[in-house]
C-alpha cells in the first residue's frame, strides 16, 4: 500500500503462481499466433498485427475462457479490493494483447490512461479512485516491451492537460499534447518480470509502453481496469452489449459469485433477486447454479 500512495503504482513480480496460470496460457493459441507461428509466417493471423501497436488487442469476453476467469482471478479481485479499499470492485475493461518484434513501432511517449477511462479527472481521494493493472502471461524482460512507470513523486506538480509528454524529435498536436522534461524519462521505472507479474496503477499515473527487441519475440498480458462499484464516472466499455454472446455464456456459466458480482451482477442478497428474475435468468444462463442468489 506504501507504494501504491505514494508512487501511484505497484510491481509485484510473479503476483500469480504459475500453476493458476497453466490453464489460460494453454490457450493463448485461441486468440494470438505463437512467436513461432508469427515469426515464421505459418500462422495465417500474422498479418493482423503488423503495423499497428494496438492490432493485438482482443476484447473480454475472450474465445477462451480461462483466459476470461483468469481477469477475475481471486487474488486479481483481492489485489483490486485492497488497492481500492472496497470489497465490491467492478471489471470496468479488460484485454489481452499480444506484441511480436519487429511488427510495428510499440515505443510510446509518457501519458497517463485517465482520458479513456473517465468522462472526469484523477483523484487520490479514497473510494474515488481506479485502478489499472498488466498481468504477464509470459516473461516480459527487457528486451520484451515491459511498461515503464513514473512515479508520482515526479509528476503530482503536473497539470491534468496537457495528457501525453512528448520526447525531444517526436511530434505530435492538439491541447492533450505537450513536451516532457527530459529528467521525467530518466525517472522512469521499468516493470519487467516474470510470467505471473502484475503492475497495478492508477489512472493518473504517468507510464509507456517500451520497444520489443529479443529475436522472435513475443509478449502476451491483459489490460484490466477495476473501480468501485460506487464509482460512476469511470468506465470504458459495456457489457451488455457483449452478454448475449456465445464466449459471455459461456464465461457465466464457470464464474463464481464473487467474480460475476465484479461484472456488476448483484450480489446474493439483494433485492433484484426474486423468484420472477430467478427464474428469467434460469433461462437465459441455463447451466448457472442459481442456488447462492436464491
Amino acid at each position: 500500500m506504501r507504494a501504491w500512495q505514494s508512487d501511484g503504482f505497484v510491481i509485484l513480480p510473479g503476483f500469480l503462481p504459475a500453476a493458476e496460470l497453466t490453464a489460460a496460457t494453454k490457450e493463448l493459441d485461441l486468440l494470438f499466433p505463437s512467436a513461432d507461428g508469427f515469426h515464421d509466417g505459418t500462422d495465417p493471423r500474422r498479418g493482423r498485427f503488423v503495423g499497428d501497436e494496438f492490432a493485438g488487442i482482443d476484447t473480454f469476453p475472450f474465445a477462451s475462457t480461462e483466459i476470461s476467469l483468469l481477469a477475475v482471478n481471486d487474488r486479481i479481485l483481492g489485489l483490486a479490493a485492497a488497492l481500492l479499499q472496497d470489497d465490491d470492485v467492478h471489471l470496468y475493461g479488460a484485454e489481452a494483447w499480444a506484441k511480436y518484434t519487429g511488427a510495428c513501432d510499440y515505443d510510446q511517449d509518457l501519458h497517463r490512461d485517465y482520458l479513456g477511462h473517465t468522462i472526469l479527472v484523477p483523484s487520490t481521494t479514497p473510494g474515488c479512485q481506479q485502478v489499472e493493472m498488466f498481468v504477464f502471461l509470459n516473461d516480459v524482460f527487457e528486451d520484451l516491451g515491459p511498461p515503464h512507470l513514473v512515479s508520482r513523486a515526479h509528476t503530482a506538480h503536473l497539470p491534468a492537460v496537457p495528457n501525453w509528454l512528448l520526447r525531444p524529435g517526436h511530434e505530435g498536436a492538439g491541447r492533450f499534447v505537450g513536451r516532457a522534461d527530459p529528467a521525467l524519462y530518466d525517472a522512469e521505472v521499468s516493470g519487467a518480470g516474470p510470467a505471473g507479474t502484475v503492475i497495478a496503477f492508477e489512472a493518473g499515473t504517468f507510464h509507456r509502453g517500451t520497444q520489443l527487441r529479443a529475436p522472435g519475440g513475443a509478449r502476451y498480458s491483459m489490460h484490466l481496469s477495476f473501480r468501485p462499484s460506487s464509482l460512476h464516472w469511470g468506465h470504458r466499455v459495456g457489457w451488455a452489449m457483449k452478454s448475449y454472446s456465445d464466449e459471455w455464456a459461456e464465461f457465466v456459466h464457470r464464474a463464481t459469485p464473487r467474480q460475476l458480482q465484479s461484472l456488476g451482477f448483484p450480489p446474493p442478497g439483494h433485492p433484484y433477486w426474486t423468484p420472477e428474475t430467478l427464474a428469467g435468468m434460469a433461462l437465459r444462463y441455463p447451466k448457472l447454479d442459481l442456488e447462492p442468489w436464491r
